[in-house]
């Protein structure tokens, strides 16, 4: 039995055949799945208070869309006949919830119904900040101040810290205190 049907079928001659089960119907695949930014467009975005924001993007609200607005000279990109862009609001996002979560990239992936391109999302959002804001916001400062501020308060030999996390580092010999 022939079993291309394009060419010596008419295409309602096929579905009558599908019909009496004398074929069987092909599953067609498609390059992408129906999915649903919900979460994000509907509940993240519109019913979230600040309480919510600070828990999961370590940061309020009004924070994220400075920082979006900041950043969007950077990470604003065009629609095309193929899809539609990210926003940079999505784009920021996902970056701040990989980097303020333990998730893997397939999970935020999930959650913010995107495919294998998110993890491109986090390395642009990290290079528009050091190309945008790390200047206006990492100073070196006056040193000296600074560790003499940590000497007082008993953490000799501090230059800074990092969200209240000690870390243990075992500095070299001639230098240890």
């Amino acid at each position: 039995m022939d079993t291309d049907f394009s060419e010596s079928m008419g295409c309602g001659n096929l579905d009558i055949m599908v019909a009496l089960g004398q074929v069987h119907a092909i599953e067609h695949r498609f390059w992408a799945r129906e999915t649903s930014p919900d979460w994000w467009d509907c509940i993240v975005l519109q019913v979230w208070d600040d309480s919510q924001w600070l828990r999961n993007f370590r940061l309020r609200k009004a924070t994220f869309l400075e920082l979006c607005d900041l950043l969007s000279p950077a990470l604003k990109r065009k629609n095309t006949k193929m899809r539609a862009a990210l926003t940079v609001e999505k784009q920021v996002a996902i970056a701040l919830w990989k980097l303020a979560t333990p998730d893997s990239y397939r999970s935020v992936g999930n959650l913010f119904v995107m495919g294998k391109s998110m993890g491109a999302a986090v390395i642009q959002v990290a290079n528009a900040i050091t190309e945008l804001l790390l200047s206006r916001v990492v100073t070196p400062g006056n040193v000296q101040v600074i560790v003499d501020g940590f000497a007082a308060v008993r953490f000799p030999n501090c230059g800074g810290a990092k969200d209240g996390t000690h870390i243990p580092i075992l500095a070299p010999d001639h230098l240890g205190n």
